[in-house]
């Protein structure tokens, strides 16, 4: 057989592409070599690489993990009030609360399948908020729609007050929200900054640790990669910053996060998250499990925001 036959052969495939340096397909992640504008595409795929060729319409849906939710803003709101981003998007932005048929992607990202049909609830929903109203009185209404309806309440009294906040951060709470409005909304997020300042105090208390003259390891960031995968994160990006260290900034469970951990151990410096002061006692590689359990026990608070 002449192998270099087979190297060069040159596949088709039409899959999404989210962005950055690779695109996923079934059973492989490719590089891509001239990104594109995020979108279906079909790309010619030769090796471990793919190039775009031509904008595509939406295939290889069919069989993957089905989720339903409601919109808020970008998120799919399900189950759980768990709001996770959807991609791909229709280019015609869907009305606020829209019911939504999302597909899991092989990576783990969601992707836009379609619009369902609404009822009164999306309506009614609507007109609250616009009102300034809750959802305390209204009947049949989805968990999924009350939860987007809280999010959105807690959004409006971000703005407002000026304080950030994530997702898992107001995950338990977006309920009461829902039934209890802005009040409701504006105590959750002032006890969010409070938590921060109290963490960014043990920051600041913290001794200096002098630098440190060692040598590197050559493969830090593919370290740092596999590190997260084994973890069931994804890495987005890294930043070498002085004193031997690294800016880390990964995706997990829907939201993403930035820390800040040694180069050569992948020992946590700055988790990105309260620890309570123990963030070294964590690397890069358990974080994740640790984020996932703060969630869990709804006492997540981030601290490092981009």
């Amino acid at each position: 057989m002449d192998y270099r036959k087979f190297l060069g052969k040159v596949e088709s495939a039409v899959l999404p592409y989210f962005g950055g340096p690779s695109v996923d397909a079934p059973s492989r992640r490719l590089r891509v070599t001239t990104p594109p504008a995020p979108g279906w595409w079909r790309f010619d795929v030769q090796g471990r690489t793919a190039t775009a060729r031509e904008p595509a319409g939406p295939e290889g849906l069919d069989g993957l993990p089905l989720l339903r939710g409601h919109l808020w803003g970008t998120r799919l709101v399900r189950e759980g009030a768990v709001a996770e981003p959807v991609q791909l998007l229709p280019d015609e932005e869907p009305p606020r609360f829209s019911p939504v048929r999302a597909r899991r992607w092989h990576d783990g990202t969601l992707v836009f399948e379609a619009l369902e049909f609404e009822g009164e609830a999306e309506g009614n929903a609507r007109l609250m908020l616009e009102e300034g109203r809750t959802l305390a009185e209204v009947k049949a209404v989805p968990a999924s729609l009350r939860a987007a309806f809280g999010y959105a309440v807690l959004e409006g009294a971000s703005r407002a007050l000026g304080i950030r906040f994530s997702p898992v951060e107001v995950r338990g709470q977006v309920l009461s929200v829902a039934e209890g409005g802005r009040p409701v909304a504006e105590a959750r997020l002032r006890a969010l900054a409070t938590e921060r300042a109290v963490h960014a105090r043990v920051v600041e208390a913290r001794p200096r640790s002098a630098p440190r003259h060692q040598e590197r390891q050559p493969q830090g960031t593919a370290r740092v990669e596999r590190a997260l995968e084994s973890a069931g994160a994804r890495l987005l990006d890294t930043r070498r910053l002085e004193n031997e260290r690294l800016e880390v900034t990964f995706g997990f469970m829907g939201e993403r996060f930035i820390s800040i951990v040694e180069a050569d151990s992948l020992r946590v410096v700055d988790a990105g998250i309260c620890l309570a002061g123990e963030d070294r006692q964590v690397t890069l590689e358990s974080l994740p499990s640790v984020i996932r359990e703060a969630i869990e026990d709804d006492v997540l608070v981030i601290t490092r925001h981009a």
